[in-house]
């Protein structure tokens, strides 16, 4: 019988169960990441189960949430941190290293594994072909020692995109044109697995964006599958080795399809109050914008910063 990605990567990780979506299943997890504002609370779950070592293939500890030092709460949390990794196996990823997501993508992420994070958008991962979920700390400490995680066996959801992206549309476009079609209620239960042409020309940093911002459709993680630019992301990264082929028999059935044309997109901004009110760029021209932050888990590749980074000292000789 042919079978979809997710089902592959879940049939492999399977401890209890069967994969029948709304039925409850429990997987193997091989990574975690926790980040500084959720950590701490999570390792001292995990101490309390008094196990010498962790048990998964690799666990991050990063530091990129609370990092003003303004008080003596921060930095406590941060020197606990630390010991903990050091005593039990952890990696331990300081302020500055980047945020949690992009930098284990970058360097931890590994297409087929599964990831348990202690932050919404751990996603991200899905970008390089992990099934990457955000889950409590209290899940995180339990795979930390060995123990399954437990979920509904989601429905899956293909997008299947076309085409290629004209200029000036970017990833983030792609995802908002998708929470305009779901929007943010009633994908409960859900995995979005992205397939198509399309997905030959986006490269692994806009994949996760896309995969980033599942979080905002409610879905429980979201998945590439494999080419080519996944091997070249990780030959960058000094990790070729670790690329397999990954992708969806042919035929492999789905809950739902929806077809996206990238080249059909144009680019789009999110208004307030929600994620899924979308509109044009051109319909909201000429209004005031008073603060702009750059970056977030969303968009914080070197790509995405130096692409910003350009326009302003294009402006500023402009202006100059």
């Amino acid at each position: 019988m042919s079978k979809n990605l997710v089902t592959k990567i879940l049939e492999a990780r399977l401890v209890e169960g069967r994969l029948e979506p709304g039925t409850e299943i429990a997987i193997r997890i091989d990574q975690t990441l926790t980040q500084d504002a959720t950590g701490t609370m999570a390792y001292l779950q995990f101490e309390a189960m008094c196990c010498p070592r962790v048990k998964t293939e690799l666990s991050v500890s990063y530091v990129d949430h609370n990092t003003l030092q303004d008080g003596f709460e921060n930095a406590d949390d941060h020197r606990y941190l630390q010991t903990v990794a050091s005593k039990y196996g952890i990696r331990y990823s300081k302020a500055g290293n980047g945020i949690c997501h992009q930098v284990h993508l970058e360097r931890f992420g590994r297409p087929g594994r599964t990831l348990l994070g202690s932050d919404s958008h751990t996603p991200t991962g899905g970008g390089i072909g992990m099934l990457a979920i955000g889950a409590g700390g209290l899940d995180v400490a339990v795979a930390m020692g060995g123990g399954s995680f437990y979920l509904t066996c989601p429905r899956v959801v293909k997008v299947n995109l076309t085409g290629r992206l004209k200029p000036w549309v970017s990833a983030k476009d792609v995802i908002l044109a998708l929470l305009e079609i779901l929007t943010t209620k009633g994908n409960v239960g859900t995995v979005v697995e992205y397939g198509g042409d399309g997905i030959a020309g986006l490269s692994v940093p806009e994949r996760a964006t896309i995969t980033n911002m599942g979080a905002e459709l409610g879905v429980t993680t979201s998945v590439f599958q494999a080419t080519m630019s996944r091997a070249c992301f990780l030959r960058a990264q000094k990790r070729e080795d670790q690329w397999i082929a990954l992708a969806a028999d042919a035929g492999a059935p789905y809950d739902r399809v929806i077809d996206l044309d990238l080249g059909s997109l144009v680019p789009r901004m999110a208004k307030p109050h929600s994620p899924d009110s979308v509109a044009t760029v051109r319909e909201l021209a000429g209004i005031k914008v008073d603060q702009v932050m750059v970056g977030s888990c969303t968009n914080s590749s070197y790509r995405d910063l130096m692409l910003v980074a350009g326009l302003l000292k294009a402006g500023a000789s402009t202006a100059t």
